[in-house]
């Protein structure tokens, strides 16, 4: 009996054994299989980066970049992992890698304390340098046990530093070089909360598509301990292309130059604005285009606001006496006129004590026209009307041309519609309708719209449509398209008035310059030419007691360089002991040779002493 009941009692305990071998073995299964189907957050085995692609740069014909794009990166914590016993060191140690202010860090993590917050944002505007610095410090903090972990589903994680990319920002290493030209940026947020930037004005907007093309880098894979991932067969990497560049035709060194001589003349002319504009006459190449109003497009100020726009091509004005030659030529084209052939100058009545006749008065219907100057004679040739600014002399020879002649004329030296320059918001200016040049023509009767725009008054330009139309008298009768950016190919001429027409031009302007209007332009041993304008400012619908005062004209030399020069004065000081200055003479025309200076200073021009003799004799 006793062996018996000791055999039952080993039997009860092994059944036992096996029953709880075999319940434990059935938890230790589900345990498995539930943690096999169930979704559990646990750190991830691949990490992934992305490499941020940014605006292309803008560089100057001598190879500075004029405007460039950095990398902006966001620095985040997980304030639930801030260690607050090394909470000062964590902010010290950051501030110096970062450069943000310790007052700063510490006020974002009381603040981010205070709401319960668990990501943390740092900064947003952490340069590449002090990105790379804090990438560094992120594995020292480990090491200094500053971050703890923290439960997340029941599981323990520890979240430290966290450098991302977080957009770009546009600089501009010259600050306000080239400004209104080179445009400004405004920033926007993409789908991933990146800033980006897009041009507003000038150049950026212009290309904006093009500096823009960019397509971001991807780096994917396998980690190790330290979050490095690990290249194999299975990672991705696609290299970031950032945007493309823009290389100008514009040179740093001589607009840096042509700045400096506006500041100084904007200053000397109390001018609202003094614009100029040097082009290569022969392909169209802008190599300088300046203003006297400038403004640093990293930092716009509220006074800045009226100096965003590019005046050169976005401001509209009556030329005056500058559209003469364009009138003239016409007629000249035609064959409407000889050289030799005398013009009476209306100027009736006797002389006065300088020889002088008085000055020329004309009447078109119940206008009546004046000249400004006086003259020793009664008749003037074409060259006497060119160098002596005679408005009734234009206006007569403008109405030898038939109203479709003389509109089709303007048009074709570019007034009235877009140079085509390669900026936005371009202006195309105005001049009168056909309809209007053609009224009293079958009467014969003189138009009064034809007498008032062949002598600049009553349409309106701007200044790179002016600059366009004089370098056809300094390329045999052709003009090309302004270009501030570099072409790939040469861009196409239009013939605008026949070869022999340009050149009867050119030497009167020449002439206008050594005799007339343009005296303080020259330079010996330089072929210069150019012609004075100084017209009232319209506003509201009327005229004001304010000028618009301008030169333009050419400058070249015997090794073939030939520049197309531009200066308008937008109202110097007309008053008290300066009123002077308001004449073209005094204040277009200096600036005007202070940059032919320049150019001759910077080997863009070399003078000889015989062109002057050469080209005149001929």
């Amino acid at each position: 009996m006793g062996k018996q009941t000791t055999e039952i009692r080993r039997i009860k305990k092994l059944f036992f054994l096996l029953m709880f071998i075999f319940i434990t073995l059935i938890i230790f299964i589900f345990s498995i299989s539930n943690t096999i189907i169930k979704d559990r957050k646990i750190p991830k085995l691949l990490s992934s980066h992305q490499d941020l692609a940014v605006r292309g740069n803008i560089y100057s014909s001598d190879n500075f970049k004029i405007a460039t794009s950095k990398k902006l990166f966001k620095v985040s914590i997980d304030i639930r992992c801030l260690d607050k016993d090394k909470e000062e060191l964590f902010i010290k140690l950051f501030s110096l890698y970062s450069d943000v202010e310790p007052k700063s860090i510490r006020a974002k993590i009381r603040k981010g304390r205070k709401e319960n917050k668990s990501n943390l944002v740092l900064s947003y505007k952490i340069n590449s340098r002090s990105a790379k610095n804090l990438n560094e410090l992120k594995y020292k903090l480990r090491r200094l046990n500053v971050f703890k972990a923290i439960k997340i589903n029941g599981t323990k994680i520890t979240y430290g530093l966290n450098i991302n990319e977080s957009g770009e920002k546009r600089i501009y290493p010259y600050e306000d070089t080239l400004t209104p030209v080179i445009g400004y940026m405004k920033k926007f947020e993409t789908k991933n909360g990146q800033t980006k930037v897009n041009g507003v004005k000038g150049l950026e907007n212009k290309y904006n598509t093009i500096l823009n093309n960019v397509s971001d880098g991807i780096l994917k894979g396998e980690r190790d301990v330290l979050s490095y991932i690990v290249f194999n067969k299975n990672s991705i990497i696609k290299i970031r292309k950032d945007g493309e560049d823009l290389h100008l035709n514009i040179s740093l060194k001589l607009q840096r130059n042509v700045e400096l001589i506006l500041d100084k003349y904007k200053e000397k002319l109390g001018a609202d604005e003094i614009i100029i504009s040097i082009m290569e006459s022969s392909s169209g190449k802008v190599l300088s285009l300046a203003s006297s109003n400038r403004f640093n497009p990293s930092y716009i100020k509220k006074e800045d606001i009226p100096n965003l726009n590019v005046s050169a091509v976005e401001y509209q004005f009556e030329p005056g006496s500058v559209v003469k030659p364009l009138a003239i030529s016409l007629v000249l084209d035609k064959n409407k006129v000889k050289l030799n052939e005398l013009i009476f100058a209306h100027n009736k009545g006797k002389k006065n004590k300088k020889d002088e006749y008085p000055k020329g008065v004309y009447k078109i219907g119940r206008w009546s026209i004046h000249d400004d100057h006086q003259f020793k004679k009664h008749y003037l040739t074409v060259k006497d009307i060119v160098i002596n600014s005679s408005n009734i002399g234009t206006l007569l020879l403008a109405q030898r041309l038939s109203g479709r002649e003389f509109y089709d004329g303007l048009k074709s030296f570019g007034l009235a519609q877009k140079t085509g320059i390669d900026l936005p918001y371009e202006q195309k200016g105005l001049i009168h309708s056909v309809r209007q040049y053609q009224a009293g023509e079958s009467k014969g009767k003189d138009n009064i719209f034809k007498a008032t725009d062949s002598y600049g008054q009553g349409i309106t330009t701007t200044f790179m449509q002016l600059i366009k139309a004089y370098s056809v008298f300094n390329n045999d009768g052709k003009f090309s398209i302004p270009q501030i950016v570099k072409l790939k190919n040469k861009a196409p001429q239009k013939q605008v008035i026949k070869k022999k027409t340009a050149n009867i031009m050119k030497k009167l302007l020449i002439q206008t310059v050594q005799e007339g209007t343009g005296k303080k332009a020259q330079i010996d041993g330089l072929e210069i030419g150019g012609k004075t304008g100084t017209a009232n400012v319209v506003q509201g619908g009327k005229y004001r007691r304010k000028y618009m005062s301008s030169f333009f004209g050419f400058a070249n030399d015997k090794a073939g360089h030939k520049y197309t020069i531009g200066v308008t004065v937008n109202n110097p000081i007309n008053r008290g002991k300066y009123w002077y200055y308001y004449y073209a003479s005094n204040s277009a025309v200096p600036v005007f040779k202070e940059l032919v200076s320049t150019l001759v200073k910077l080997n863009y021009l070399e003078p000889s002493l015989d062109i002057m003799a050469n080209k005149i004799n001929k």
